[in-house]
């Protein structure tokens, strides 16, 4: 009788064991590969996007706290930021996740293509972060929110 409830109890804590699971914390946001969808002009817009535009641009205050050499990689101990860290930090403060191709994110990509001039980069938030003066990073969040902003009030 003893083994049996020997047997039993093993059989539970394993049990219990199989069913209790970490949270799984993504170190690294996943990148959406773009496809004409996404970079379609008129994807729903949602005040939760012109949140998170402010927030970014909050984060970039200053010039002091921007990171001009951008490699994606964005952790919590960071006192620099980067354009595409910003936007990161802020759409998991705002939505509680990143999203690679939300709506801001992507308003925030077509502003780099006008102020480029159409210029072609591998990664768009990052090059143009890379490349380009604080001001003209400070400049495509502006343009994006008055974006957001604008297709906001015409819903």
């Amino acid at each position: 009788m003893r083994w049996r409830l020997t047997i039993i109890g093993v059989a539970m804590v394993a049990a219990v064991g199989c069913t209790h699971t970490e949270p799984q914390v993504e170190s690294t946001p996943s990148f959406e590969q773009t496809s004409p969808d996404l970079e379609r002009r008129d994807q729903p817009v949602t005040s939760e996007d012109l949140l998170i535009l402010h927030r970014a641009a909050e984060i970039l205050n200053d010039k002091a706290v921007w990171d001009r050499n951008d490699d994606r990689i964005c952790t919590e101990e960071d006192r620099t930021w980067s354009l595409f860290c910003a936007l990161q930090k802020a759409s998991i403060e705002i939505i509680g996740e990143y999203q690679h191709r939300r709506v801001s994110l992507q308003e925030v990509r077509f502003a780099i293509e006008e102020v480029s001039g159409g210029e072609a980069y591998a990664h768009r938030l990052k090059d143009f972060n890379n490349t380009r003066s604080y001001e003209e990073v400070v400049r495509v969040l502006v343009i994006a929110t008055e974006r957001v902003e604008s297709r906001l009030q015409d819903k």
